[in-house]
Order: C-alpha cells, then sequence, then structure tokens
C-alpha cells in the first residue's frame, strides 16, 4: 500500500526543511511543554531538522543524548559542552558536527533513564502515529532503550515536523514494533495526540535479521543478556527456520523436502570426495584477531559451538557443531558478522570421506590439526 501523502503540499527533503525557518520555528514549541520543564535527561535524534531542540536541551541545562549514527558503535552518546560555554558554542554542540567532537559514549551499564524522547518523521497524524524513513532506526533505539530499562510506557515521545507533514495514516500499516508519539510540533502547531496505541515493549527479536545483529554490536550485547535472561530471543532468520522445521515434522512422509528458498541454510552439496559435515568454516578473520573475541562474538550472537578449531595464521577458524541442523542453523546467523573492519566469510566445512584419507580438493575448507579448544 502506498504511503500517504498530504494534498497540496511540495515535497520537503529535510536538507530543505532544516535550512529553512520551519524546524526553527517548530522547535521553539519544545521548551513550553510541560514534559520538556519537567524532563531531566532527553534523547533527541541525530538529524538536521532536530538541531534547535537539541540547542534548547544544552541551553536549559539538561543532559542531551543522541544516539550514534545507524547504532554502529553504540546506543547513546552524551553531549558534554565545554565548561562556560556561551550561547553560540552551545549551538555548534547542537550541530552534526557538533555532536561528533563534544559526545562521551555512553555504555550498556550506565543506568541511564530517559525522561523525554525527540523523533523525527516522515509523516505523522493526528493520532500520533507515525511513518519514519523506512529503517526502522528510530523504533529500534526505542525498543533497545525499553530493554535497557531506559524508557517505560510513561516515556512521553514527541516529534518536530512540518505542517503538511501531518497527515492522515491508515492503521493498516503499523506493526505492533511501530513507535507512536504522544506530541507533534509544527510551526503553527502543538498537538496533544492522546495516543492509546501501546509503544513497543521491548526488542521484537523476531524481526531482527543476522545482518543486522552483524551490523550492530551493542544489538548483540542485549541479545546475549536476555538470552541469559531465560527470554525469548529468535531472530527472524531462525524464526523462519523453525517454522520450516515444524512443517516438515507435521508433514506426511513423501511430502517432506529440505527448504530451498533459503540458500545460506543449505547444507553444502556433494562435489567429489567430500560429503556435508557438522562443521561450520569462519574466513576472513582479522589479522590481530584473538579467539577470546570470535568466542565472545559467538556467545553473545547464541552460537557457541561444542568445540572450537582455531587457525588464526590463516586468518580462519572452524566451529563443531552436535550436528549438521545446529550447524546450518549457525551459518544462517553469523551471516554478515564482521570483527573489526572485516566481513566474515561463513560457510559450513567439508569433511572427508572414510575412504579418502589424502586430504581435500585445494581451495576448499576443512578443519585442520591447529588448536582445538
Amino acid at each position: 500500500m502506498p504511503r500517504p501523502r498530504a494534498r497540496g503540499c511540495r515535497a520537503l527533503t529535510a536538507s530543505r526543511w532544516s535550512r529553512g525557518r520551519g524546524a526553527s520555528r517548530a522547535a521553539e514549541h519544545f521548551p513550553r511543554l510541560q514534559a520538556f520543564k519537567m524532563a531531566r535527561t532527553i534523547k533527541v535524534n541525530p538529524d538536521a531538522p532536530q538541531k534547535n531542540a537539541r540547542f534548547f536541551v544544552l541551553d536549559s541545562k539538561k543532559t542531551l543524548l543522541v544516539p550514534t549514527p545507524r547504532l554502529r558503535t553504540g546506543l547513546f552518546n552524551r553531549i558534554t559542552p565545554p565548561p562556560g560555554a556561551t550561547k553560540d558554542i552551545l549551538r555548534k554542540c547542537a550541530t552534526s558536527q557538533g555532536v561528533r567532537n563534544y559526545s562521551i559514549p555512553v555504555g550498556l551499564d550506565a543506568r541511564v533513564l530517559v525522561d523525554l524522547v525527540v523523533v523525527g518523521s516522515v509523516a505523522v497524524s493526528e493520532k500520533g502515529w507515525r511513518i519514519g524513513k523506512g529503517e526502522g532506526y528510530a523504533d529500534l533505539e526505542y525498543a533497545m532503550m525499553v530493554s535497557m530499562g531506559a524508557v517505560s510506557h510513561g516515556t512521553p515521545v514527541v516529534t518536530i515536523v512540518h505542517d503538511c507533514q501531518v497527515v492522515d495514516i491508515p492503521e493498516v500499516l503499523l506493526e505492533d514494533h511501530d513507535l507512536t508519539v504522544d506530541y507533534i510540533l509544527t510551526p503553527t502547531r502543538v498537538i496533544a495526540t492522546g495516543c492509546e496505541r501501546p509503544k513497543p515493549t521491548g526488542i521484537a527479536w523476531s524481526k531482527i535479521s543476522s545482518e543486522m545483529m552483524g551490523k550492530i554490536p551493542i544489538l548483540r550485547s542485549l541479545h546475549y543478556r536476555e538470552q541469559q535472561a531465560g527470554k525469548h530471543v529468535t531472530l527472524q532468520d531462525e524464526h523462519r527456520c523453525l517454522q520450516e522445521t515444524r512443517s516438515q515434522q507435521t508433514a506426511p512422509p513423501s511430502t517432506v523436502r529440505r527448504p530451498r528458498d533459503h540458500p545460506q541454510l543449505e547444507p553444502a552439496s556433494v562435489r567429489g570426495d567430500h560429503v556435508p559435515s557438522n562443521t561450520v568454516y569462519i574466513g576472513n578473520l582479522p589479522w590481530d584477531t584473538r579467539v577470546s573475541e570470535l568466542k565472545r562474538a559467538l556467545r553473545e550472537l547464541g552460537t557457541a559451538p561444542l568445540r572450537l578449531t582455531w587457525q588464526g595464521p590463516q586468518h580462519r577458524a572452524f566451529l563443531h557443531y552436535q550436528d549438521l541442523a545446529s550447524a546450518q542453523q549457525a551459518v544462517s546467523c553469523l551471516q554478515g558478522l564482521s570483527l573489526g573492519t572485516n566481513t566474515l566469510k561463513v560457510a559450513l566445512a567439508r569433511q572427508q570421506r572414510a575412504s579418502d584419507p589424502a586430504g581435500s580438493r585445494a581451495g576448499e575448507p576443512h578443519p585442520g590439526p591447529d588448536l582445538t579448544i
């Protein structure tokens, strides 16, 4: 279904909206909100249209938290202006460059309590229903804050937009993990939405792909913590695999077939004198990677093997699992995993048939006699 558009409203890019006076006028409502006056710690997204909102937080001597771009290096940065900063310096601190120059990372164990959240929107309805850029970062940031205990169901959410971005949004476009807003600030209006639709209650792991897990380290840490706490943390790839496994188990024997729509879950095809094994090959390891770093990443992703064969000088390792199904699931979960600047190569290894002790074909990964852990 196409996204709603406001009639008679020219397309507004983020740069045109932020360069104009509209964003500034809309943000002027922000410090007048009672929720702003009561808040001590405020999270504001790093986009240009919210630059003035960030300035008002700093000018009011409140704690400003800004999410890290695309969550690559953590969840929050705390913006810390230099002592005795003038308003001009505070305005510089509120810019994207200032966010980079005056920020301090906030760790997962910092026990942050966020009193007010500001997010950007592509479109928002007066009911408080919101559409973002389509990447889901604002929804994920909020869900991660819930998981950390940084926000609760009563934490107000504000969005600052142009008047033409306030439109009717069909409820069919919304999903359970979508974030709603309590206040909409435009150049001409302050809208208290009174939204009754529940906000996300945590991370919807079934919506998280293995590729996203590989790109966002803090997400892996939260996954490991929730897994240790006994929570349901099945990832999107695993969830799909489990559904297919259940359907196979309930189907008549004659109709049971190995799924063909997920190549990364396929066992290695039999070629020559090699057969699929319950061992997973990890390649393209950075030269300075330690085995402890790889083991920690595997634990965080819930893919710790029974044994690990380390071949660091060859920039590779082999993970030994209980059976082929466990190895296939690990391959799925580890797709897209990065260590340092390297994206790792992940595939099922091949084991030699008993009739061929001479070794594998050239170029095919197979576990050797190196360090087994």
